[in-house]
């Protein structure tokens, strides 16, 4: 309830200031620009002003209480921020109000309710025209700019945990479901979400795109499937069981016209029709609950997992005999399959990711991973992350886009990739730091213990009022009920997916939406060199017009930059005999050079020039090894798809634009010929 006054560099005599007189905590204190006032607010809506008596010196100033300000709202303030040029303060409030004032004398300028929770943060860009409010309940963050009233941003994430993810085909879009009930769309550009689906009453445990990417499906402990529009936006078929179930597991075969979900209590799988909506199949022989299903991409096959220790092999379109079962030691948490479907890798509750040949189902590989998964100590464990045998197991799992790597994570603050040939841990990668979160320290500090359990979980009375309390409450339950508990949430990774571009993969953790990309631009990796091999040796064969020769030795030397500054300095005319003089192991790093600057460059036909001779000089080598260049390709689909898109809406636009420029071109005929009548008449 007081503030101090430093000095940030020593001064001899300086004794530090103490400013006394609020009656509840202190939420921030504020320097004018020509230090002549301080201005201090405190929780229970009081605005103090004070005032620098003193003219000579630092060692000598003295400061006086000269005004007491109190905000009229019913509400304490909790966060607050100064525009020290503009004289501007921004006040956030617990009801999800917020006030401007102008000081010194505290003016109110503008008022507005942005939320129904506590206003957690405040921030004033530099100019003073944006405000930027962020509401932590419920993962909220708005910029509004106060002068003309209007927002410039709106963003909300899921207010509770993240459960499914996955990429469109393109890797420009993500699709997430948590435990608010909320379907999300992302953009991987801008990381902003753009349309939020509401229809779902229960936490979301599947989400899958359509092999288009127009339809998005959800599956829901609602015991619901849903299939969203996204071309209108709107939920326009929903799928549901004969009698209530939750279902647990959703997947989508390769044409689209068939969506599966395994459901949590009868153990059952259900089949729809998506164009129909009617229920068609109901596969039956689980003992436990169905936790994944995927559809193999090259053959009419369904796989499912499930807690009984098995995973089945469905034909779900020729109903052909009983499922072949795959049996593993443990329940089966997540599966996942290779994208050509000749391998599936299963992960159990063991911690063994357990490796199956799909040619002729069977067994050729397992990993231990119990100790790559790196479990944290929580507060209530009484042994040793290393001794305690719950949650090391990994519960999802998802193949690289060619094939070669799996990245895994489950209950931890990790996320693992692993190379398949050699089955070893490439790299691990920690998705927090947070010390608030549960699960993420290794060891615990004894004096937290008390007798009565870990100090953090203890009410204490200074928390009593809701605005300082950090309950959490279960989804879909009022304010108030006595399902609110005093906990800390635990750091987990719930669900990983790689791109389909294979440039980026994303995990669903309890801070939110993480995406990883590849960044090569400043990495120096040169291969097959030799003294003869130099940046100047390189500028003398593009001199001398020798391209392929230059543009070789410029992929040996492996920088972008210089890559970059060879292939546009070909000719046009020269770019096929450049390429059909190129070796194939170049010719690979040609392509993915393109692909990339097809993503950003504007020399559109220039690129595609060079795209179309690689395919037509080299198109049976890249078609042999398309699995282990399966990323590059990917890459270059989705770059040409967003051009296509673009001219396609360039030219539509432009089509109207012809159309009206026609009409009123007719329009202006037809009047000079009436005025030319007109005129004539008159004479």
């Amino acid at each position: 309830m007081t503030a101090r006054i430093y000095t940030a560099h020593p001064v001899e005599d300086f004794t530090p200031i103490t400013l006394t007189g609020h009656r509840n905590s202190v939420v921030n204190v504020f320097f004018a620009v020509s230090m002549e006032y301080v201005y201090t607010i405190s929780k229970d809506g009081a605005l103090f002003t004070w005032k620098n008596l003193s003219s000579d010196g630092i060692s000598t100033l003295k400061w006086s209480l000269e005004k007491k300000f109190y905000f009229e709202k019913h509400a304490q303030v909790t966060s607050s921020a100064f525009h020290p040029t503009l004289q501007l303060l921004v006040v956030g409030f617990s009801s999800g109000l917020f006030g401007i004032y102008e000081l010194p004398v505290p003016n109110g300028i503008h008022f507005l309710s942005i939320s129904q929770r506590r206003v957690s943060s405040v921030a004033i860009n530099a100019s003073g025209d944006w405000l930027a409010f962020g509401c932590s309940r419920i993962g909220q963050l708005l910029v509004w700019e106060w002068k003309s009233e209007t927002f410039i941003l709106k963003q909300q994430g899921h207010f509770y945990d993240m459960n499914v993810l996955d990429f469109s085909s393109n890797g420009q879009y993500i699709v997430t479901g948590g435990d608010d009930s909320k379907v999300k769309v992302w953009n991987t550009r801008s990381g902003f979400c753009f349309v939020t689906f509401k229809e779902h009453s229960a936490a979301v445990t599947g989400v899958r795109f359509s092999p288009r990417d127009k339809v998005i499906f959800s599956s829901s402990l609602d015991g619901t499937v849903r299939a969203f529009d996204l071309m209108r936006y709107r939920n326009f078929r929903t799928f549901t069981s004969p009698s209530p179930v939750q279902f647990l597991s959703l997947a989508i075969d390769v044409s689209g016209d068939i969506v599966c979900a395994g459901s949590l209590d009868t153990f059952e799988i259900f089949v729809w029709s998506v164009r129909t909506g009617h229920l068609v199949e109901l596969l039956t022989g689980h003992e436990g609950p169905v936790t994944c299903l995927e559809f193999s991409p090259s053959v009419p096959v369904l796989y499912s997992g499930s807690w009984d220790h098995s995973v089945r092999v469905w034909d779900v379109f020729e109903r052909k005999g009983t499922p072949e079962v795959l049996v593993h030691k443990s329940d089966v948490r997540a599966l996942a399959l290779r994208p050509d479907g000749g391998e599936l890798c299963v992960s159990s509750l063991d911690g063994d990711l357990t490796i199956w040949d799909l040619s002729d189902n069977r067994q050729s590989g397992s990993l231990n991973c119990r100790r790559d998964i790196g479990t944290g100590r929580k507060q209530s464990d009484l042994v040793s992350s290393n001794n305690n045998p719950s949650g090391k197991c990994f519960t999802g799992l998802c193949y690289s886009a060619d094939g070669r790597c799996l990245v895994a994570g489950g209950k931890s603050r990790y996320v693992c990739i692993y190379e398949l040939s050699q089955k070893v841990l490439l790299k691990k990668f920690r998705v927090s730091k947070n010390q608030s979160l549960d699960g993420i320290s290794e060891k615990l500090n004894s004096k937290f213990m008390t007798e009565a359990g870990p100090l953090q979980t203890i009410d204490h009375a200074e928390d009593s009022e809701e605005e300082g309390r950090y309950d959490l409450y279960l989804p879909g339950v009022a304010k108030g009920d006595l399902s609110s508990r005093r906990t800390r949430p635990e750091i987990q990774v719930k669900s990983v997916r790689f791109s389909p571009t294979g440039c980026s993969w994303a995990a669903c953790t309890t801070e939110g939406l993480l995406i990883y990309s590849l960044d090569e631009r400043a990495t120096f990796d040169p291969f097959d060199l030799d003294p003869d091999v130099t940046p100047a040796r390189v500028l003398s064969l593009l001199q001398d017009q020798e391209y392929h020769k230059s543009l070789s030795m410029a992929f040996r030397l492996n920088e972008k930059p210089f890559i970059k500054h060879v292939v546009e300095s070909i000719p046009l005319e020269n770019i096929l005999p450049t390429v059909q003089a190129l070796h194939p192991s170049y010719v690979v790093k040609l392509l993915a050079y393109t692909s990339e600057a097809l993503d950003s460059t504007v020399h559109l036909e220039f690129y595609l020039t060079w795209c179309f001779h690689i395919f037509n000089c080299h198109g049976r080598y890249i078609k042999d090894n398309d699995l282990n260049h399966m990323s590059i390709l990917r890459l270059l689909q989705r770059s040409i798809i967003q051009y296509k898109e673009s001219l396609y809406r360039l030219c539509d636009s432009n089509n109207y634009a012809m159309e009206y420029i026609k009409t009123l071109s007719s329009f202006y005929k037809e009047a000079s010929t009436l005025e030319t009548l007109n005129s004539n008449l008159i004479k």
